[in-house]
C-alpha cells in the first residue's frame, strides 16, 4: 500500500510523459528532415514512426500503472492516457507548423512536391490518367496546402480532428492497461 510520501501525481506523469514522448518525436523528425528528406514522404517512415509510436505508448502505459502501484481502473488510466497522448501530439503538430513557418519554409513545398510526385506515380500504377487523375492530384494539392500551411482555424479543426483520434486510441490503451485490484487485496488492506 502506498504511503502518501511515496503516493506519485499520475496527472504530472503522464504530462511528463507526453512531453518526452513529443521530444522524441520532434527528434526523430529533425533527424530525418536534415539526413534523409526523402524518406520523410515514404511508408517506411510512416510504418517507423508509427511502430515506436506504439511502443512509446505502451512503455509510458505500463509505467504509469506501475507508478499507480500496479493497479487502476479503466476510468483513471482513460484520463492520464489521453493527457499524455494529447500532449505529445500537440507538441508534434504545434512544432510542425511552426517549423514549416519559421525555422525551414522550405519544408511545406518541399514535402508537398515529395507527396504529389509518390500520389502521381501511385495513381499511374492504378491505371487512372488523364481529367480524373488530374483533378485527384488538384485535390490532394489543396488538402496537403491545409495540412502543411493551415490557417488558424484549420489548424484548430486538425487539432480537434486528431484529438478524437487520439481519444479512441486512448480508450484502447485504457482497457489494455487497466488492471484491477483483486478483491481479496482490497480486503486485506482495509
Amino acid at each position: 500500500m502506498e504511503t502518501p510520501e511515496t503516493a506519485v501525481n499520475l496527472k504530472t506523469e503522464a504530462l511528463k510523459n507526453g512531453a518526452i514522448w513529443g521530444a522524441i518525436n520532434v527528434i526523430i523528425f529533425l533527424i530525418t528532415w536534415y539526413i534523409m528528406p526523402n524518406m520523410m514522404s515514404s511508408y517506411v517512415y510512416s510504418g517507423l514512426s508509427f511502430a515506436i509510436g506504439i511502443a512509446l505508448a505502451v512503455f509510458f502505459c505500463i509505467d504509469m500503472r506501475k507508478k499507480a502501484g500496479g493497479y487502476w481502473t479503466f476510468g483513471e488510466a482513460l484520463f492520464k492516457i489521453f493527457v499524455m497522448f494529447v500532449l505529445s501530439m500537440a507538441i508534434m503538430y504545434i512544432f510542425n507548423i511552426v517549423f514549416g513557418k519559421f525555422i525551414d519554409t522550405s519544408y511545406p513545398s518541399t514535402m508537398k512536391e515529395m507527396i504529389l510526385t509518390k500520389t502521381e506515380g501511385t495513381f499511374k500504377s492504378l491505371g487512372m490518367e488523364g481529367e480524373a487523375m488530374d483533378k485527384a492530384i488538384a485535390s490532394t494539392s489543396e488538402s496537403l496546402d491545409k495540412q502543411f500551411t493551415p490557417t488558424f482555424s484549420q489548424a484548430v479543426v486538425g487539432f480537434g480532428i486528431a484529438a478524437v483520434f487520439y481519444f479512441i486510441g486512448a480508450i484502447i490503451f485504457s482497457l489494455i492497461f487497466k488492471k484491477t485490484r483483486p478483491v481479496f487485496l482490497a480486503v486485506n488492506e482495509e
